[in-house]
């Protein structure tokens, strides 16, 4: 499979229409056409502050398509890649009734009926079967919605694209749902190389049968378009043969890919247009827009994307992912592109690509901002604007721009880019924002900045971050500062100080200057490195977002009493916090079990079922203790054990530390076991508190860095 040559900046446009899409259409998903033509008209832009709801919203049509992708990593970037494993890649990111999924019960959501399936031991492709579940249940619309990701690996190979699509709906749908998503996968993988929508149309069909009710829905379509310019009459004849009165169940697959399909039809290959009809019909907005969104961005581009009204200004590339993965929950367009784009490459045998030396925001696309806005403060607010431009870049092609005016005594100029769940987003309506911080104390920051040469003024550039204190209020502490004369740049370097527990929500730029200064001052690259220096524990003020840096997997917790105390009913729970650039460490914390099966610390945790663990185990009757460190992959694999005499309600200090593919292990500072994993499964990952059916509690938990061995 060949790569396009553009397939970096397709896919980068794929990413943004699909968040666009959804961002348009979720204030009014559900709504009939009536409805959004009497409370909002045509939907040709964002009506978020009509209805009175944020745009960056967290979504399960975007957080599903850009999390059950990572399969392909997870298990190998391989063309191999099977349902089962698809599914299994479900239970390690889902965390039940918490993320992704609308959690409606069995029977009644296609989605959740398919996950208690997977979680009862039966596996994908039966998982979603019409023979288990059910035609309606099966045939419901989810599988169309997450499939996007599997498209935008297999550019120009719309076979490979409808492959992928069926093994990756087959989890959780079946029948007519599977031949929707594949004609979708087929057809977006096409676009990257073929412009027309109608010889799209012509090869996505070829892979499902010519009996099916989404073939056939199609050529009537097609026909339609033939003889009907209007796309309001349109809509009346597809609502009249396929409605919602035709077909069962809450969102089923074929009304709202008819949508699809009409919107591309009647759309006039313009971004805006295509996006307003799909939007302005009704029915599953959010999901449809997104799937249309994607299409578009990947067929036309960046520049397709641009030839309307502004769509990327007020998104700014952002997006939440909150899944039992916390570390990747505060993320942007660019950087799940560029995962993307790296498994795509893997599947076409070439090297990932990983833009200034892989540099955490590198803005190394035309237009990208990473998330990065001006800040709105009192002091700052109308200080500065950003932009992407070419140049001013030792190792890529392009930077940020920060546009300063009116600088002076009491008016710095300020920049920022969230770490951890944004002022805004704390109280997300709908799915709730469950992530981890990306930034931690010990962290090494390094960031390069440069003066554009036509300034008058020379300005104080320094970088800083805002931390959740007392009462959850933003705090700002500095790290170091420059002068910045025109035409020279400086690279920083700071290792982020203890915070004394408390979360790292924003890192920024500031500039500053005595006298009034206007001029642009560009940002190379900010990136960070390392493991963190770091205890977790009580902080000694008031607040709760100390407790949200820690990513809830378990069925029940509380921060009263002991600092973190997990209740699990059945099965393992996690308390989780890191992300999985964390490598080599060493983590220990007091546990304290209480009635329960087992209990301790994990390292390298990559999700609810990929993790290392050091766990006091209590087995048989009368009742016996052992000290066991395993590897959780899907499956628990011990890696070393012995007994260890531990009472409930005793406390003990357990810690592992992670090297490489070496483990060692201690109690009490006592060395256990050393042990190495041969497979070398996990290279990076959070920590996390496990509790295994029953109680325990832990009131310190202490993260440091390991250099690794020579």
């Amino acid at each position: 499979m060949a790569l396009p040559h553009d397939y970096v900046e397709r896919v980068y446009a794929g990413v943004l229409g699909k968040i666009i899409g959804v961002y348009l259409g979720r204030p009014f998903e559900g709504w009939p056409y009536a409805r959004i033509m009497h409370e909002l008209g045509e939907i040709n832009y964002y009506v978020h502050e009509k209805r009175g709801v944020p745009l960056i919203v967290t979504d399960d049509d975007i957080t599903g398509t850009f999390t059950f992708l990572r399969a392909l990593p997870d298990y190998g970037n391989t063309l191999a890649l099977t349902p089962a494993q698809i599914g299994r890649t479900w239970l390690n990111y889902l965390i039940e009734e918490r993320t992704i999924l609308w959690w409606g019960g069995l029977g009644n959501s296609t989605e959740h009926t398919a996950y208690l399936r997977l979680k009862h031991g039966i596996e994908a492709p039966r998982s979603g079967s019409m023979a288990l579940n059910g035609k309606v249940v099966a045939e419901q619309i989810g599988a169309q919605i997450f499939i996007d990701g599997w498209a935008m690996v297999a550019p120009g190979d719309p076979a490979l694209a409808a492959d992928l699509a069926r093994r990756a709906a087959s989890v959780s749908h079946d029948g007519e749902a599977i031949y929707g998503a594949q004609v979708l996968a087929a057809m977006e993988a096409l676009a990257f190389v073929e412009p027309d929508i109608h010889k799209l149309l012509d090869t996505a069909v070829t892979f499902i049968p010519q009996d099916s009710v989404i073939y056939r829905m199609i050529g009537d379509l097609r026909a339609w378009r033939a003889t009907t310019p209007d796309w309001r009459e349109a809509f009346g004849l597809l609502a009249e043969h396929y409605g919602y009165d035709k077909y069962g169940g809450n969102c089923h697959m074929v009304p709202n890919h008819g949508l699809i399909v009409l919107s591309l039809l009647w759309g006039d290959d313009d971004f805006q247009k295509t996006l307003m009809i799909v939007n302005t019909c009704g029915w599953d907005t959010d999901c449809n827009s997104g799937n249309v969104g994607c299409l578009m961005g990947i067929k036309n581009g960046l520049a397709g994307l641009d030839a309307g009204p502004d769509y990327r200004g007020p998104v700014a590339d952002r997006l939440y992912l909150p899944t039992a993965d916390g570390g990747r929950a505060i993320t942007d367009a660019v950087t799940e592109a560029y995962h993307i784009i790296n498994s795509g490459r893997a599947l076409a045998g070439e090297a990932p690509l990983a833009p200034k030396n892989g540099a955490r925001y590198h803005f190394d696309l035309p237009g990208a901002v990473q998330a990065w806005l001006p800040e709105n403060s009192i002091e700052s607010k109308g200080t500065l604007t950003l932009d992407n431009v070419a140049g001013h870049s030792l190792l890529g092609a392009r930077s940020l721009a920060l546009r300063y005016r009116g600088v002076a005594t009491g008016r710095p100029a300020r920049a920022a880019t969230a770490t951890f769940i944004p002022e805004e987003a704390a109280n997300m309506p709908g799915y709730g924002l469950l992530a981890s911080p990306t930034l931690y104390p010990g962290q090494t920051v390094r960031a390069r900045l440069s003066a554009d040469g036509d300034n008058h003024t020379p300005v104080t550039c320094g970088l800083y971050v805002r931390f959740y204190g007392d009462g959850d209020r933003l705090q700002r502490a500095a790290g170091p500062g420059s002068i910045l004369a025109p035409g020279a740049a400086h690279e920083f370097t700071w290792r982020i100080p203890d915070m004394d527990g408390d979360p790292i929500a924003e890192i920024g730029v500031e500039i500053s200057s005595a006298e009034r200064a206007d001029g642009v001052v560009y940002l190379d690259y900010l990136t960070w490195d390392g493991a963190p220096d770091v205890t977790l524990t009580r902080p000694g003020h008031i607040g709760t977002l100390w407790q949200r840096a820690w990513v809830n997997g378990v069925d029940q917790t509380s921060f009263w009493g002991e600092t973190y105390r997990l209740i699990q009913n059945e099965s393992v729970g996690l308390l989780m916090q890191g992300t999985r650039e964390w490598t080599d460490y060493r983590v220990a914390a007091d546990v304290t079990p209480h009635l329960v099966k087992s209990a301790g610390i994990a390292a390298r945790a990559q999700g609810m079922r990929r993790y290392y663990a050091l766990l006091v185990c209590f087995e048989g009757e009368p009742r016996t203790s052992k000290i066991r460190l395993v590897k959780v992959l899907h499956d628990t694999i011990t890696l070393a054990e012995t007994e260890f005499p531990w009472t409930f309600g005793e406390t003990h200090t357990l810690a592992l530390e992670v090297v490489g593919a070496t483990l060692r292990a201690w109690v009490d500072d006592a060395p256990l076991f050393t042990a190495t994993d041969e497979d070398h499964a996990f290279v990076g990952g959070a920590v996390a508190l496990v509790c295994e059916e029953g109680r325990t509690a832990t009131n310190v938990v202490t993260i440091q860095p390991v250099a690794p061995s020579n």
